[in-house]
């Protein structure tokens, strides 16, 4: 970004003591001090740890150019932005800047996966002309008003993602990107205890109330709720499907291809998908596996296909994409695979990633390692006993559980006539044992391996439980089977 403090104060309808003292340029902002540079807007938000007013003087001793603050701070040597909501006010601020640039811009939002929808897309467009995008999930009312203020602004195009969580949650993030092109990847039972009554569709489809000016909505049409609030938005919409609905864009999966088309080296392999894009078809290689990579292939290339981009171009992008990290990553350890998905969880997102990893076993030992599901409210144990029914179909041959809900999970899979282990663990030093003992009496077949599926909320932390693994098997060789990263391009910010 480019502002000065005057600019920002008159937007914010700064006067008086309000009013900063002095003239400064910002070039970006920092909402933690370690990382306050010249040029850097300090911006202090209260916690309910710590409060970033008390961090203001060291933000200005590392270089920071001036403070957006909420009450007088004592000889701060830079000018003050005074303002009674810091948040409120970044948010107005990132408006300011959004209005500046030439970019055209896309927010990503869906109940599971937008934030690797959000990555894929990115790296996809960077193809065409240099691209910004939110940094991993920070897609919050403070992390996606950053990424906006911290973009050049000579960007072709933002992809931006808004994670929602309570009731308002997108009136107040959508006004601040006025998109070009609305994305809503999909709709399921996530964060539904801060939601209320309205329901997950109504909330994600607010999106379309805040399309900029000839701003188009991209939804899908494989949830019919959504559907239907979409088209109450009365935006100009357009819909792609990965479950064959007769859309414009559609996807079908076509099995699985090495990375490099060498099976024997070790590469992991890649989906292969049909893509129908508006009258054409072609066929990619995405990163994607199964049911859930057709739909967030379909929808990265809908999106790129309405920005402009060839066919040709989005076969290349795909094929180039990297998944961030903890979301379906791969490695292998001498005779397991192991799939590390423990970003966080939602009842659809744990349902996909179940039955895709289920698919890469293909009738080899296969064991979820798996965690509770948070912020469902009063569907909690519905949701937990539907997972469990729904694990039982897919016939493991080992179940491993940390957290809540433990009694409803177990209740579905009985009910699905599962009666194979069922380990419940309350940490790393515990699922080692649990999964020791079990071995040692023959469960495991450790010569032949199989797949371990790493999945749970964030609270739970199973990636200290794939460490703990990794870490009490390292005679065994590893692998790994996925590149982390941003793509090859250096167009992606």
């Amino acid at each position: 970004m480019r502002l000065s403090t005057t600019e920002m104060a008159a937007h914010l309808g700064l006067t008086g003591a309000a009013a900063p003292a002095g003239e400064a340029l910002a070039s970006r902002v920092v909402t933690d001090s370690r990382e306050a540079r010249p040029g850097a807007l300090f911006v202090c938000v209260p916690g309910e740890r710590v409060d970033g007013h008390d961090f203001a003087a060291r933000a200005v001793e590392q270089g920071a150019t001036a403070v957006l603050a909420s009450r007088p701070l004592p000889d701060p040597g830079v000018p003050v932005l005074l303002v009674e909501d810091t948040v409120r006010a970044l948010g107005q601020l990132a408006a300011l800047w959004r209005g500046k640039t030439r970019a055209k811009v896309v927010c990503v939002t869906g109940t599971a996966g937008k934030t690797t929808l959000k990555e894929a897309l990115a790296q996809v467009l960077a193809l065409r002309g240099k691209t910004a995008r939110t940094a991993m999930n920070h897609n919050n009312q403070i992390g996606m008003p950053c990424a906006v203020l911290n973009t050049d602004g000579d960007e072709d195009f933002w992809v931006m993602e808004a994670g929602i969580s309570h009731a308002g949650d997108m009136d107040e993030l959508a006004p601040v990107l006025r998109p070009d092109l609305g994305l809503i990847l999909n709709v399921g039972p996530g964060h539904t205890e801060g939601l209320g009554d309205r329901g997950v569709p109504w909330h994600k489809a607010r999106l379309l109330a805040y399309l900029a000016e000839g701003g188009r909505g991209l939804v899908s049409a494989d949830y019919p709720e959504l559907v239907r609030e979409a088209m109450a938005s009365g935006a100009k919409l357009h819909f792609f499907s990965a479950a064959d609905q007769r859309t414009a864009y559609r996807a079908a999966w076509l099995g699985s291809a090495p990375a490099d088309g060498n099976a024997a080296d070790g590469a992991p392999e890649r989906g292969l998908y049909r893509l129908w894009l508006d009258g054409e078809t072609c066929d990619v290689i995405t990163p994607f596996q199964g049911a859930y990579g057709a739909e967030n292939s379909i929808a990265t290339a809908a999106a790129a296909h309405l920005l402009g981009l060839s066919a040709a171009e989005i076969a290349e992008g795909l094929a180039r994409t990297r998944l961030p990290v903890q979301r379906f990553n791969r490695s292998r350890l001498g005779a397991w695979e192991l799939i590390d998905d423990t970003y966080n969880a939602n009842p659809l997102s744990m349902r996909r990633m179940l039955d895709a990893a289920a698919g890469q076993a293909r009738g080899r030992t296969f064991v979820p390692v798996l965690g509770e599901m948070g912020e469902l409210g009063a569907v909690a144990e519905a949701m937990h006993e539907e997972l469990g029914r729904h694990l039982a179909d897919l016939k493991p041959t080992a179940v491993f559980w940390k957290g809540g809900h433990a009694d409803e999970v177990r209740a579905g899979l009985a009910h699905g006539g599962y009666g194979g282990p069922w380990l419940i663990v309350d940490g790393p030093e515990s699922f080692m044992a649990a999964w020791k003992e079990f071995a040692r009496h023959g469960g495991l077949e450790e010569k032949r391996g199989g797949l371990l599926l790493f999945k749970g909320s964030r609270f739970n932390r199973l990636e200290t439980l794939l460490t703990a693994f990794r870490e009490g098997n390292a005679d065994m060789t590893e692998t790994e089977t996925r590149e982390c990263g941003e793509g090859e391009s250096g167009h992606v910010l």
